[in-house]
């Protein structure tokens, strides 16, 4: 099954449901399939048949998750273009990645012509806004043959977090697996409404397709609004939403956030970074016990562990914190396990490696062997994460392998400070690295964002660490910042925090 054969269920047994929303615009299943025939077969007829790397830039919008599913149709293969990118991302990324049709919204005309003019291997560009044009004699009966083994869907950007963002095959398999972990572990039913407020280009755009083949809702928001989010909800009845942690602390920030009726939530998914246990439980008094958890990267896609409301709740309602505060168990359809340096499982409750294989994991990076096989070794995927799995299988994050300080010997891994600095009131996130420090190699430093109109001092905030962890994971200094500086998908980027400190060292930074 892919996205488009879901999204075909959809259309076979709930025709005249809504399949999307985009302000007053509202398109029926039916409606959306024949203008995704129609987009699939305009692209055959140009030329641009199975295997065609073709971008979408976009905020997000029916006319987008249309030209989503008439590329899908086609046998395309996607490349995301994140309108949070700037030109100069999305020209390198779209060039390594050897696009050859463009599909951009009019709001990015300038950016989409600066792309196309530095791209030498785009051979077409379709404006969104002016589809119905470019599709005149084409008609909405076109379909696509049976799914291929391996056959890709798209090709993913990595965060680039820690340098140049690396191109992941991600075939339908991979989200075939995903989507049934999700079935299994949360479950979808008939009448879901789903908000695409995170980009589509992402998690949330592939989530839409989850609800296709129950005749679910997709609702889009063009821009993040924290406050328009909560209106969006109560207006829409919305059911199921994901976000990363930055925009839920956000809307917790909020004076009216107890003001929204939020009732119809039924899964709150918070993923793609790590969340301050205190906000979750925050959020789990403000919108009731919808909070839900998925942990998983590029490469293995959203779903190597999930936590459902009932995975942190104990028999009389109460919450269980180090449920609450970990990733939930790995997914049914996956094998997870926590190894050390040598490729060997630790011990229950003991610190390793968080790893995976199965049919989650995606096939590799595109052009880049020498990438695939590090990512490989030992026969598993390396996340590059750091976990421990108590004996039930549930999993809490370390903390990234990469991001931990050591600090006169002694390991400190920065989650865990972060954690108790989300804990005071004036704090909305908290970022903590190494940085050098003559006598003990590296010293822990804090970034912090404050919620709007609070204050505290630095000294406050190490009083406070120090108290509950210590010395030696206390931080040394404290910056009150702002913003954080954050990626196109809103996680911080510690590279540009350390960057200033590291680069005239002999260590890199990322």
């Amino acid at each position: 099954m892919r996205i488009i054969d879901f999204f075909d269920q959809g259309v076979r047994y709930h025709s005249n449901n809504i399949a999307f929303i985009d302000g007053e615009e509202r398109l029926t299943y039916g409606e959306a399939d024949r203008r995704s025939r129609r987009i699939a077969a305009a692209l055959h007829g140009r030329g641009f048949g199975k295997g065609t790397h073709i971008g979408v830039y976009s905020p997000n919008a029916n006319i987008a998750f249309l030209a989503l599913l008439g590329l899908m149709r086609a046998e395309g293969i996607w490349l995301p273009i994140n309108p949070r990118n700037s030109v100069d991302t999305n020209v390198d990324l779209s060039t390594r990645f050897d696009m050859e049709v463009l599909f951009y919204h009019s709001a990015f005309t300038k950016q989409a012509k600066e792309i196309v003019d530095a791209v030498p291997g785009i051979k077409e560009t379709i404006c969104l806004d002016e589809l119905d044009t470019w599709l005149e004699g084409y008609d909405d009966n076109f379909d696509c043959g049976p799914e291929e083994d391996n056959e890709l869907l798209a090709i993913f950007p990595t965060g680039g977090t820690t340098g140049k963002s690396k191109g992941v095959l991600m075939n339908h398999a991979a989200i075939e697996t995903w989507y049934a972990n999700y079935y299994t572990h949360f479950g979808y039913y008939e009448n879901s409404v789903h908000l695409v407020v995170a980009p589509m280009t992402h998690t949330a755009g592939i989530l839409g397709g989850m609800h296709f083949a129950r005749g679910g809702t997709n609702v889009m928001m063009a821009a993040v609004s924290p406050e328009g989010i909560l209106q969006a909800i109560q207006e829409h009845g919305v059911t199921h939403l994901f976000l990363p942690p930055t925009v839920l602390y956000m809307m917790l920030a909020l004076d009216s956030v107890g003001d929204y009726d939020c009732s119809s939530l039924q899964h709150f998914i918070v993923g793609a970074a790590p969340t301050s246990l205190e906000k979750l439980k925050e959020a789990v008094k403000v919108f009731g016990p919808v909070m839900t958890e998925a942990y998983g990267q590029v490469e293995a896609p959203a779903a190597v562990a999930m936590k459902a409301p009932w995975d942190y709740l104990g028999e009389n309602g109460e919450m269980i914190d180090r449920r609450l505060k970990g990733i939930g168990r790995p997914g049914a359809f996956n094998q997870v396990a926590i190894l050390d340096d040598d490729g060997k499982e630790v011990e229950r409750g003991e610190a390793g490696e968080i790893c995976i294989r199965g049919r989650l994991v995606t096939l590799g990076y595109y052009k880049n062997e020498e990438a695939t096989a590090e990512a490989r070794e030992f026969g598993w995927h390396h996340t590059g994460d750091v976990g421990v799995m108590d004996d039930d299988g549930y999993i809490t994050i370390v903390d990234r392998k990469k991001d931990m300080i050591i600090t006169g010997g002694f390991n400190v891994y920065p989650n865990e400070v972060e954690q108790v600095l989300s804990e005071h009131p004036a704090v909305q996130e908290a970022a903590v690295i190494g940085i050098p420090d003559e006598k003990w190699g590296e010293a822990v430093k804090a970034c912090v964002q404050l919620k709007p109109d609070q204050d505290v001092t630095g000294d406050d905030l190490i009083g406070m660490v120090k108290d509950r962890l210590g010395g030696v994971k206390a931080p040394k200094t404290v910056d009150i910042m702002d913003d954080l500086p954050r990626s196109a998908v809103g996680k911080v980027l510690k590279t540009e925090l350390r960057k200033p400190y590291w680069e005239n060292t002999d260590r890199n930074v990322s």
